[in-house]
Order: structure tokens, then sequence, then C-alpha cells
């Protein structure tokens, strides 16, 4: 979950989302290199007049502003499809998960189970335990195995919505009458949240999502139906 104050990006906890926090610095560094050499030429053409014939009708200048650009696009196109192609396949899932948006709370289907699924509804400020986080846990947390592919099918009864799990580098928007997939793994356990990410009504902010990621074979002895969670 995001901390008072924080700057950066919550822990990756899937192999997706390590990846995107790499692409994320690697284009960082690429801005911050060409606002440098922006910078300099700026502070150079005020400071030492630089603003001569040679450079205002260069052919050699010409060329080098219409190649660099081209290779920094590369250099940010590349590794940005590779990611892309990661988000987008689905290999052999070991679970399918079907989550459906209402207003406002999430609907899950275990689909591989017979008859396993539940709604999700945010726990009340005055209901809350000791250890338990205002506005983003639920009565009913969706349980999942770690190391393991996960397809989730996405859908909305009423509205748009959006799935969003900031730790997984999962968010999917929900569409009425359209089913969206989305595939992760969770590489470790643990507890992570995420909201809807589309304003969607009158209590947007109050339909998170809690997922807890668990070794398979507690997953395997996990009922929604128990009020506790393994």
């Amino acid at each position: 979950m995001a901390h008072p104050s924080q700057l950066g990006f919550q822990d990756a906890a899937s192999p997706v989302m390590e990846e995107l926090l790499h692409f994320h610095d690697h284009a960082l560094m690429i801005v911050f290199l060409i606002n440098t050499l922006v910078l300099y030429i700026i502070v150079a053409m005020v400071t030492t007049k630089l603003t001569n014939k040679y450079i205002l009708d260069s052919q050699e200048i010409e060329i080098i502003w219409t190649v660099l650009p081209a290779l920094i696009l590369i250099l940010i196109a590349l590794p940005s499809l590779r990611i892309l192609y990661l988000m987008d396949e689905i290999n052999d899932p070991h679970l399918t998960i079907k989550a459906i948006g209402h207003q406002w709370y999430w609907s899950y289907e275990y689909t591989d189970y017979e008859e396993l699924g539940f709604d999700s509804y945010m726990i009340p400020t005055q209901d809350l335990a000791s250890g338990q986080f205002r506005l983003l846990d639920t009565d009913h947390r969706m349980v999942v195995p770690i190391e393991s592919p996960i397809r989730m099918l996405i859908s909305a009864e009423d509205v748009l919505h959006s799935w969003a799990v900031p730790s997984l580098g999962v968010k999917m928007d929900p569409v009425p009458g359209r089913l969206n997939q989305a595939p992760f793994i969770a590489s470790r356990p643990g507890m992570f949240y995420g909201q809807c990410s589309k304003i969607c009504g009158a209590n947007h902010s109050f339909m998170p999502i809690g997922m807890k990621p668990v070794p398979l074979e507690h997953f395997e002895k996990w009922s929604p139906l128990k009020l506790e969670n393994p």
C-alpha cells in the first residue's frame, strides 16, 4: 500500500511490475539527459552568443536534430513494446478469476471451481479491526496462489470502472457488456491493496480491492465463506 509522503512506486510484487519499474528508471534517465543537453545549449547561447551563421545554417546540425530524436524514440519504444507484450501474453493460466465491477463493490468468480464466488465490500470505518486500513480493507479478500499465472477476466455490470492493483502492475477497465482480460503472477506472499481508478459515481472512492497471495497449500484450504482469511 502507499505511505504518507511517498514519492516512488509501491514495491513490486510481480515480474511485470519489476519490468515497469526498470522501464520507468530507463525513460527517466533519458529525459534527464535530454533536459541537461537542452539546458546546456540555452545557457551557451545566452552566455557565449552561440548563434552564428554556422550554427543557424549548418546541415550537420539539421542531421543531428533529426537522427538524435529518432534514436531516442527507438531506445524508449523497444523496451516499451516488450513490456506491452509481456502484459498481454497469457500462456496456460493456472487459475482464472472473473472480477465484476458494481456501484460500488466488486464481485469475484473463480471459474475453475464450482460455485466459488463472493462479493467484496469495503469495511466501514467504525467496523475496522486493529491493523486494518481505512478505505482499503474489504470483508472478503481475493486470495490467489503465489508463483502461478493468473488470468483476470474483468467486466462491469453498470458503468465503467477500473480494476487496479499497483504492486502487481495490473490496471484494466471493466466495460459493461465486454470482457477484458489481464494476466499477472504474484511473486511473493503478502497483502496488496488496490482501488477503482475510474470515477464511477458518488461512492467511487469506497470500492477497494484486497488481494492476498498465499502458498498453494494454503490456497487449497481457503474458503471465502469463512470469516478468517489464510
